[in-house]
């Protein structure tokens, strides 16, 4: 399983994304341009002292990921529609796609997609932080997989 974040804008949101790749060792492909350069001090502080742990691979754009990927299905993440990410059975060789905070993924990029998850919010709230969404759809995944390391 790995966890693609598709131009991610905010430093600290990723740092944590990384943080939870460490600690799960999962693979993180964050796909160009950030919003932010890589030694980004915020980036580095919410990753703290893991990220010699994280398995990362940046990517220029995502036709260069797409083409380079060679996992199970690729899902996405959307605020707006899709299954809920309870009811989709998610396998141990697939990705788990996130878009960037303020736009989300663009339809060009959920084109790509085998299927589109969502987590449930109440209709006053517009959406999750980023960090809070992959762990949550990323617990998931891992539970259904038995995947949790020992």
């Amino acid at each position: 399983m790995e966890i693609i974040l598709f131009e991610p804008e905010i430093p600290p949101n990723t740092g944590n994304v990384a943080r939870l790749c460490a600690g799960l060792g999962l693979r993180l492909n964050l796909i160009e341009p950030l919003g932010f350069k890589i030694d980004d001090k915020h980036l580095k502080r919410a990753g703290l002292d893991y990220w010699p742990h994280v398995d990362l691979r940046t990517w220029p754009d995502w036709a260069t990921f797409k083409a380079a990927w060679s996992g199970g299905k690729l899902w996405g993440a959307s605020a707006r529609g899709g299954e809920m990410y309870t009811s989709v059975k998610i396998s141990a060789d697939d990705g788990l796609v996130f878009g960037p905070e303020t736009r989300g993924l663009p339809e060009s990029v959920k084109a790509d997609m085998d299927g589109l998850m969502r987590v449930p919010l109440r209709p006053a709230v517009r959406s999750l932080n980023l960090a809070t969404c992959v762990g949550l759809i990323t617990g998931e995944a891992l539970r259904q997989n038995a995947l949790w390391p020992e």
